[in-house]
């Protein structure tokens, strides 16, 4: 399972917003003439989405199928229910942006957890990103807040302490320090939203969420878990090699709370 985002953008056509795959159902995910996929429509409760509001976004995709910049395949496995959830979003927070995501379920509800990751973290994230541009000051729902939410100042501190980018601040493109924290900010809120969910038992269940954002020729990856982000380059031979984009984040693997401390997610150490 999984989705390939590729790095050239090609011209838009008169026809590309409508070049997506039809899904099993003769549905037509990111089909045109839905919302617009640039946020001009503010987000719903809490910074959510409903699944038609969703399903109506210009340039989202979360089933097989492919699209001018981006293809997603996912297959039923041996295991049973296929706990897999992938999404990419074209025009994510600006036209020239691009979310991509995909996430591993595990335990009894896994397929739902995965789900809902897929459907509620990139909305959070959006939201987060906008609010951060747009200046400190914001409402509750802007923040995608819930009971028990952190608020700007801890974030911002959290990142500039524990995440400090030193010296190499001024060599990053300006849409990272804001676009990092939103990342940090849309995962701990996500995570509680699953906490405090009335019906499934997270403790048992949860899911890996491997999510990068292209904006231009940057690269910003946001991941939890043992889901890999591998990019393919080209060697000086020009042969196409695969580079891994992630390191696993596992708690017992030693590197996970040593020399990859800096990851957005800090796992606790077992106790």
């Amino acid at each position: 399972m999984g989705s390939c985002l590729s790095s050239e953008t090609p011209a838009a056509s008169a026809g590309a917003a409508a070049w997506w795959r039809k899904g099993r159902r003769g549905t037509r995910e990111g089909a045109a003439g839905g919302l617009p996929s640039g946020g001009k429509k503010p987000p719903g409760r809490g910074g959510e989405m409903t699944e038609d509001e969703l399903a109506r976004v210009s340039g989202r995709m979360c089933g097989n199928g492919a699209s001018a910049v981006a293809c997603l395949h996912t297959q039923q496995g041996r295991k049973g229910t296929n706990q897999d959830a992938m999404v990419v979003w074209e025009s994510f927070n600006s036209s020239d942006s691009i979310f991509c995501g995909v996430f591993d379920g595990h335990g009894p509800y896994g397929h739902f957890v995965a789900k809902k990751v897929r459907d509620s973290l990139p909305v959070k994230l959006r939201t987060q990103w906008q609010t951060s541009a747009n200046g400190p000051c914001s409402s509750p729902h802007q923040n995608g807040s819930i009971s028990g939410s952190i608020n700007s100042e801890e974030t911002a501190s959290i990142v500039d302490d524990e995440w400090g980018d030193g010296d190499n601040t001024e060599k990053l493109p300006e849409m990272f320090l804001p676009l990092k924290r939103s990342y940090l900010k849309a995962f701990k809120l996500m995570d509680k939203e699953l906490k405090l969910h009335p019906t499934v038992d997270c403790f048992c269940s949860g899911s890996t969420a491997v999510t990068l954002v292209k904006q231009g020729l940057d690269l910003v990856i946001g991941n939890l878990g043992d889901s890999r982000a591998i990019m393919g380059t080209r060697d000086a031979s020009n042969n196409l090699t695969a580079l891994q984009l992630t390191v696993d984040l596992k708690p017992n693997l030693p590197s996970t709370f040593s020399s990859h401390s800096d990851h957005f997610i800090n796992p606790r150490r077992p106790s």
